[in-house]
């Protein structure tokens, strides 16, 4: 097992595991929470903020350390954040959210908004990512694979390790950043290679691959699902053959995140001669929250002791208004506090200097005593014109289950929310290359969704007039992607668009015509 052999050969040890699996959540987070603050003490936000004066308030019992942070700082989106404080970093200010200057940069694939966000990466992040990731792969020992298998070499399909510099910092996709800082003892399993990784050019980088592939004996993969299931079919295709394991005969998992595998699990399969081990991970720009655990579950661990703090804010109306915009003066609660099977809007606060820092996404427990957990969609990515609140797990499933009762493969998807007159409607486009009756496909989505939302019932006798769908070719959301700059690495189709993008996707598609 030459992984897993390595790393304790290293002295890596299953100790942060073993310490979640057997402590208080709550406390494993005061303690996070502690040695965050006392890091950041000295820094600008910690001086205006009182973070010494909140400090003191961790000698008290009960939630009195909680009371104190939460009072004293505010919290964040990135916005507000970045015209307050993160862009002094830019310039080369140091000591503003986190010690020293901040020297790495990663762009969000920018999903939610018009463009690329600009997260600041500190050596501590690094470090984290890295441990978690040990932590990931740690955790294969649980599965049944054969022991040859960890041999095998691990195929990360992300960002350009070749950074953008401009004088001060460098900037590019996390993935890009992480993958140009690999311990060397992974160095032996990690493909395409830093030659491949560092090129820019997305067509050519894939090219590359597929090139190389038939060299390799990969065991794992690791990326988001549409870009890997686009290599994985030219790979086919070049070598003619039938499946991918004719090439990789050693593939056994393929680990994912970033976005649900569900609607691209059906065309994804065909490519398989046997199944995979999915294992979902949830690594955003702004830190390794969360991977999957434990064999035969579709949830997540929350990582609770490894350089992030967080609260969860109720995602309803007492909580967010009509636009997703968080409201005045709510009061998130924090791991002890939260309950299974409720929509949870995320806060985090990092060794990258985040502060009570609304992520964006949604997420959901599954199991409170274990920290498990599902990510339900995006703060901008609910669909709640009228009321129906529809989120990208309701869609998600519906399209999964529309793609099984028509035995079609949609490879994308995204919905619009439109006014109708004095109500509504919602504009479903749909990607698949396959031959589908499209007005069919609209029914068969409307029911399903009527059946997983109690609330989409009610709209759509009411407010809710209308769903329209249109059937598009696959290849008409890559190129979208591609003409937004926003093509491989780690950048993801948003399943619903709004403002400046939904423009953008309307004006692309009147384009085409």
């Amino acid at each position: 097992m030459a992984i897993i052999g390595t790393l304790l050969k290293k002295g890596i040890r299953l100790r942060e595991s073993l310490e979640q699996e057997y402590s208080s959540p709550l406390e494993l987070q005061k303690q996070e929470l502690k040695k965050l603050l006392i890091t950041a003490n000295k820094t600008q936000i910690g001086e205006k903020y009182g973070f010494k004066k909140i400090l003191s308030r961790f000698r008290k019992p009960g939630d009195d350390f909680y009371t104190a942070f939460a009072e004293a700082v505010p919290i964040y989106d990135y916005d507000k954040i970045y015209d307050e404080w993160w862009h002094k970093l830019q310039k080369g200010e140091a000591n503003v959210t986190w010690p020293k200057a901040i020297k790495y940069f990663a762009l969000s694939s920018g999903t939610s908004g018009s463009a690329s966000k600009y997260i600041p990466i500190t050596k501590e992040m690094v470090k984290a990512i890295r441990k978690t990731g040990v932590r990931q792969i740690l955790s294969l020992s649980k599965y049944d694979l054969p022991s040859k298998f960890f041999n095998k070499g691990i195929l990360m399909l992300g960002g350009s390790t070749d950074l953008e510099f401009n004088g001060t910092y460098f900037a590019g996709d996390l993935s890009g950043i992480t993958a140009g800082k690999l311990p060397i003892w992974f160095q032996r399993f990690y493909k395409p290679g830093q030659e491949i990784a560092r090129n820019k050019n997305w067509g050519d980088k894939l090219e590359k691959i597929v090139e190389n592939a038939p060299k390799w004996d990969i065991g794992i993969i690791v990326g988001v699902p549409a870009w890997l299931q686009i290599l994985l079919e030219k790979i086919i295709e070049r070598y003619e053959v039938e499946t991918i394991h004719d090439i990789w005969p050693n593939l056994n998992i393929f680990v994912h995140g970033g976005v649900s595998f569900e609607p691209y699990k059906k065309g994804f399969e065909k490519l398989l001669a046997r199944p995979l081990i999915y294992m979902e991970t949830y690594l955003a720009s702004e830190g390794f929250l969360a991977f999957q655990a434990l064999p035969d579950r579709s949830s997540m661990r929350l990582v609770l002791n490894n350089g992030i703090f967080y609260e969860f804010v109720p995602f309803n109306e007492l909580y967010f208004d009509e636009n997703s915009e968080i409201r005045d003066g709510v009061r998130p609660l924090k791991i002890d506090e939260v309950e299974e099977g409720v929509d949870y809007a995320i806060l985090i606060s990092t060794c990258a200097g985040t502060w009570r820092y609304l992520i964006g996404d949604v997420i959901k427990f599954v199991s409170v005593s274990e920290s498990e957990i599902v990510i339900t969609g995006r703060t901008k990515h609910f669909l709640s014109l009228c009321g129906e609140h529809l989120s990208v797990d309701n869609m998600n499933k519906a399209v999964r289950l529309a793609e099984d009762e028509m035995n079609i493969n949609i490879r994308e998807f995204t919905v619009l929310g439109i006014p109708m007159g004095t109500l509504f409607a919602h504009h479903w486009y749909i990607g698949t290359d396959d031959e589908v009756d499209q007005e069919k496909l609209r029914e068969v989505i409307d029911h399903h969704l009527k059946a997983l939302n109690d609330d989409y019932v009610v709209e759509r006798k009411h407010a809710l007039k209308e769903v329209k769908l249109d059937v598009l070719p696959s290849k008409t959301f890559y190129d979208w992607m591609r003409s937004e700059g926003k093509e491989g690495g780690q950048h993801k189709y948003p399943r619903v668009l709004k403002g400046p993008k939904m423009e953008s996707w309307l004006t692309f598609l009147e384009e085409q015509k």
